[in-house]
């Protein structure tokens, strides 16, 4: 019999895909994980589920208008509902084993960092918060107050070879991999009709709408690629992308001594999930757990490596010529995006506009330093204030 330690763990962004992959796998392999604190947005019938099935200690609501559909539940399983307040009071004053960040937007800022200084390990999948304050992990010491293990299939693809070499001495360049979404053999210009449902339509990856529509005009590749600098402090111009549209190569390493390193899985998110899961306690060596080969059941034949053509993803060509060495100038591209996908969601412009109206925030002349979280976030807001007035939609 082998002794194991029990760890709890915190999941922001619980009821999404991330947070339901994370408590699957846990209810399947990680017996000694134990279910702390959960975090939800408003889908109170998925968390009512949750908390029925894994009777977490704590659980928060940010929709406060639904917060009353679950605290009869609450009270039966004698779980406490934490308000926001009491939210940040809770993470200054504890401390937890593990956390999932995966909640979507920049608003994940308004908790980062007290969840920095309250786990140990963070698996972070909340693009919005690295591409927004990423310029600012290294000046809060973020990288030493926690262990951060990135969740994106590319990054953590990256991030688990180069803890193993000296990569700034003998990595020449990094390539990052996009599927290409659903239009990838299309020219840009005759997708103007495209509908909300059809660009939706990943043909790899299981995801959200946002994070679907991202990939069909490779936003999501080009905040991939401030990620990744961020990250693991690689230059910009040693970050390449490349559509790859089999999705089973995640990203390549090449070497300085010519040889290249090709990071192959199923596109499945449980992997890097696993994985963080996994090197965060060692629980295979304590419990000796035995584990299925369900994510690596995949066939190719052929694997296709492609340049990324402008007349197809006319925003890569547009993200490439800011300065991205400006941090507003990152966060003007990544809100202007989302404030454009949202208008696409209720049919108020074309998908082509999606370009259009990005192009027009990138070029809004709204500057201010950004030296800390707080003025972070007053920055989106002022932003979304001015994108609101000035941007002529028609």
């Amino acid at each position: 019999f082998l002794k194991y330690f029990i760890m709890n763990i915190n999941i922001y962004g619980s009821t999404g895909v991330i947070g339901k992959k994370t408590l699957k796998l846990i209810s399947k392999y990680f017996p000694n994980i134990k279910i702390n604190l959960l975090v939800a947005n408003k889908n109170y019938k998925t968390l009512i589920n949750q908390i029925k099935h894994f009777k977490p200690r704590y659980v928060y609501l940010s929709d406060p208008s639904k917060i009353k559909f679950i605290k009869e539940i609450v009270k039966y399983y004698k779980i406490k509902i934490l308000y926001t307040d009491e939210l940040n009071y809770y993470l200054k004053n504890s401390k937890s084993d593990l956390s999932i960040l995966a909640i979507s937007g920049y608003k994940s800022l308004n908790f980062l960092d007290q969840i920095i200084k309250n786990t140990d390990n963070l698996g972070i999948l909340s693009k919005e918060a690295i591409v927004s304050a990423g310029h600012l992990f290294k000046k809060n010491n973020y990288f030493k107050k926690t262990n951060i293990f990135p969740l994106d299939s590319e990054h953590f693809s990256i991030f688990d070879q180069i803890n193993k070499l000296d990569y700034q001495k003998n990595i020449m360049n990094i390539i990052i991999t996009a599927s290409g979404g659903p239009f990838y053999k299309k020219k840009f210009s005759t997708l103007k009709n495209i509908k909300f449902n059809q660009a939706i339509k990943h043909p790899k990856w299981k995801m959200g709408y946002k994070n679907s529509i991202d990939s069909a005009t490779l936003v999501n590749k080009c905040l991939e690629v401030v990620e990744a600098h961020y990250l693991f402090d690689i230059p910009y111009s040693k970050i390449d992308i490349k559509i790859h549209p089999e999705a089973l190569v995640h990203s390549i390493i090449n070497y300085k001594n010519f040889v290249s390193n090709l990071i192959m899985f199923k596109n499945d998110m449980s992997i890097p999930i696993f994985n963080f899961l996994l090197k965060s306690n060692d629980v295979d060596k304590k419990n000796n757990l035995i584990y299925n080969n369900e994510y690596q059941k995949y066939s190719f034949s052929n694997l296709e490596f492609l340049e990324v053509k402008n007349n197809i993803f006319p925003i890569y060509k547009l993200f490439n010529n800011i300065d991205k060495n400006n941090p507003s100038n990152i966060i003007k591209f990544n809100v202007g995006n989302e404030y454009a996908v949202n208008l696409f969601k209720k049919n108020l412009i074309k998908y082509t506009d999606i370009y259009k109206i990005i192009n027009k925030v990138v070029s809004l002349n709204l500057y201010y330093p950004l030296k800390t979280i707080k003025d972070i976030l007053k920055y989106h807001e002022d932003l979304e204030q001015v994108i609101n007035k000035k941007i002529n939609l028609f």
